[in-house]
């Protein structure tokens, strides 16, 4: 479809990206905790705009670049991993009265979730190494096939998103509640951050 291969496993895979627990599901959940909808809806905003750029930057060539020098992009793997296994560490280690591994500031929603996007290893590994995979170079289209990818993911981001916000109210209801079980979730969620980096520094 317009120069991307296998359209379908390019959406599955972009939601599943954003699956994954990291800083910007964390930035969105803690957004949306201060401010309500509309401060997530924001922290939507600032999360798609910093996926822009990354795509854009590896659609200008960055991706060939890091190709082209393999332990450059090593480099980068091991970096991201390193980071998302502190961010885990944090997250199982910390205790209830701890400040949180993400600070969020009321009012500036949108640009700090462009700054946690931009600065996230596992953003930057995404778009620089595996969105290229799916760029079809038999039947490429430049522009019109980067825009397809960045309006694609820009959708499906959105939607899940605001869909993580709408729910977000009645998942803090229920953490508020039951004290140990948010305690508990946050350990798992720390956890699957260490064994993504794990993952992600062993591939």
């Amino acid at each position: 479809m317009l120069g991307i291969a296998d359209y379908g496993a390019f959406c599955a895979a972009t939601l599943v990206f954003l699956a994954l627990p990291g800083p910007g599901t964390l930035a969105l959940l803690t957004s949306t905790a201060k401010g309500g909808l509309r401060a997530g809806a924001a922290a939507t905003a600032g999360i798609i705009i910093g996926d822009q750029i990354l795509l854009w930057l590896a659609v200008a060539g960055v991706a060939t670049l890091l190709a082209a020098n393999p332990a450059w992009f090593r480099a980068v793997q091991w970096a991201g991993a390193a980071y998302l296994a502190w961010v885990g560490l944090q997250l199982m280690l910390r205790r209830s009265g701890d400040a949180p591994v993400i600070r969020i500031e009321p009012r500036h929603y949108a640009r700090q979730a462009v700054l946690i996007t931009l600065l996230n290893p596992k953003a930057i590994v995404f778009y620089m190494a595996f969105v290229p995979l799916f760029i079809d170079p038999a039947r490429h289209r430049g522009l019109v096939t980067f825009a397809a990818m960045a309006l694609t993911i820009a959708l499906i981001t959105a939607a899940y998103c605001l869909a993580l916000c709408a729910l977000a109210g009645q998942v803090t209801r229920h953490l508020r509640a039951h004290r140990h079980l948010g305690r508990w979730l946050e350990r798992l969620a720390g956890l699957l951050l260490v064994a993504f980096g794990i993952r992600l520094g062993t591939s």
